[in-house]
C-alpha cells in the first residue's frame, strides 16, 4: 500500500540529512503541515536543537494579505519556532528528496482564537467557554475555517491535503497540563460536555423545536448523577438518548451533524476551486458524526461523496475501517493512520501485521505518525516494516 509519513516544518529546516532520511523510510509521500495548533514537539535528530515550542496555532508559511484584510478573524503567523514560509522550505527539500508533498490542515482547533475572540468558542450548558474549540455553526467563524482551509490547503507544489478537525471539538481535548480525568465520561458524557450553547447554537435549537434553557437544564440535570459517580455515562448513542431524553437527543445531533456536513462541503469546494486539476481532498475523519475532536465526526456517506477519501486513525485496531469502507466507493482513499512512535502508545514493531489488518478491512494507504517524533529504533523498525509491506 502507498505510505505516507507525517511531518513539521521545523523537522526538516536546517536538518540537512532530514529529507533524505524520511525519503529512506520507504514512503512515497510526506503529509507536511501547513497550518497546525500549539504544541511542544521533541526533535530527536535535528542538529539545532530537540525540543520545539509552538506557541499557538499558527499557519507555517506568510498569509495572503489580501484574503484577509479587514477581518477580525484571521490566521495567526508562527513565531521564531516555524519562521517566514517554513512549510515551503520545507516542502521543497522533501520534493527534492523525492517525496510527493501533501498538506496538513488543521482548523477547528485554535485556543489563540478562543483567547482573543471568546465569542467564537464553544460554550457548554453550564457557560463555560472552550477556547481550544471555535463553534462551527457561527457564519465567521465558518467563512474563517473555509477560506483557512483553501488557502493552508493549496501550497505551491502541493498534490493534495489532509484537512484535520474539520468538524466539532468539544471537551475531550488535551489542553496544556489537562486535568479533566478525575470523573470518567463515556461517549454519552462527552456528547453532553461538548453540547455547544452560543448564541448561535442557542437559535439553531430553537429551529429543532428545543427550548435553550430546557435543554441546558436537562443537559446539566443529567450529568448530575454522572459527577457524584452513581450513574454511567456510556453506552454510545443509546446511552445520550438514555441522559437526555430520545427527542431532544435526537434534535441536537440533527443540528449539529448539518452544520458539520455543510461546512465539510463548502470547506472541500474552496479547497477544489483554488487547487490545480487531480489535486487530492482527505478528510481526517470518525465515523460516528456525533465525535467530536481532530478526527472529525462524519456521516460515511455522506464524506465520501465529498471528499477524495478519509484518513481514520486504526492504532490499536482498525474497526473504524469498515463502515467507510461499505460504502464501496469506485477510487476513495481509506488511509489506516498508524501511530509509529512507541514512546506515544505507537507499534512500530507491528506495522506489517496492523497494515494488513487494515487491508483486509478496507484500507487503500497508510499514513505514520509521526517522521518527526519518532526515534531512530522505530524509524528502523519502519523502515524493515514497509520493505515487507
Amino acid at each position: 500500500m502507498r505510505a505516507s509519513a507525517f511531518v513539521y516544518p521545523w523537522d526538516v529546516n536546517g536538518a540537512p540529512e532530514a529529507a533524505a532520511s524520511v525519503a529512506g523510510l520507504g514512503v512515497e509521500q510526506v503529509t507536511l503541515a501547513a497550518a497546525y495548533h500549539s504544541t511542544r514537539a521533541l526533535t530527536p535528530r535535528h542538529p539545532r536543537h530537540r525540543v520545539v515550542t509552538a506557541e499557538h496555532a499558527a499557519v507555517l508559511y506568510p498569509p495572503d494579505p489580501a484574503r484577509w484584510e479587514g477581518r477580525d478573524l484571521r490566521p495567526y503567523e508562527a513565531g521564531d519556532w516555524a519562521p517566514g514560509d517554513a512549510y515551503g522550505e520545507a516542502a521543497a527539500a522533501l520534493a527534492d528528496a523525492g517525496l510527493e508533498v501533501h498538506t496538513w490542515v488543521v482548523l477547528a482547533h485554535n485556543s489563540r482564537l478562543g483567547a482573543e475572540h471568546p465569542h467564537t468558542s464553544v460554550v457548554n450548558a453550564y457557560g463555560d467557554r472552550y477556547p481550544w474549540a471555535p463553534c462551527i455553526a457561527q457564519p465567521a467563524t465558518r467563512a474563517y475555517l473555509t477560506d483557512l482551509a483553501a488557502e493552508a490547503a493549496v501550497r505551491p507544489g502541493a498534490r493534495g491535503t489532509e484537512l484535520e478537525s474539520l468538524g466539532w471539538y468539544g471537551l475531550a481535548h488535551l489542553h496544556a497540563h489537562d486535568k479533566t480525568g478525575g470523573v470518567a465520561l463515556g461517549d454519552a458524557g462527552q456528547y453532553l460536555m461538548s453540547l455547544c450553547f452560543c448564541p448561535h447554537c442557542r437559535e439553531g435549537y430553537g429551529t429543532r423545536g428545543l427550548d435553550p434553557d430546557e435543554l441546558a437544564a436537562a443537559a446539566r440535570a443529567a450529568l448530575e448523577p454522572v459527577w457524584r459517580g452513581t450513574a454511567p455515562s456510556d453506552g454510545g448513542w443509546a446511552g445520550v438518548e438514555k441522559l437526555l431524553g430520545e427527542a431532544p437527543a435526537n434534535a441536537t445531533r440533527a443540528w449539529r451533524d448539518e452544520r458539520a456536513r455543510t461546512l465539510q462541503e463548502a470547506a472541500v469546494e474552496a479547497v477544489r476551486a483554488a487547487a490545480p486539476e487531480g489535486f487530492q481532498v482527505l478528510l481526517h475523519a470518525d465515523p460516528v458524526s456525533y465525535h467530536c475532536g481532530a478526527n472529525a465526526g462524519v456521516d460515511p456517506a455522506h464524506v465520501l461523496s465529498v471528499a477524495d477519501g478519509v484518513v481514520v486513525p486504526c492504532t490499536g485496531g482498525a474497526g473504524l475501517l469498515t463502515p467507510f469502507a461499505e460504502q464501496d466507493r469506485d477510487g476513495a482513499v481509506l488511509a489506516a493512520n498508524l501511530t509509529v512512535v512507541s514512546g506515544m502508545g505507537g507499534r512500530p514493531d507491528t506495522l506489517v501485521a496492523d497494515a494488513a489488518r487494515a487491508r483486509e478491512l478496507g484500507a487503500t494507504e497508510l499514513r505514520l505518525y509521526h517522521a518527526g517524533l519518532a526515534s531512530d529504533g522505530d524509524l528502523q523498525a519502519v523502515r524493515a516494516g514497509l520493505r515487507v509491506e
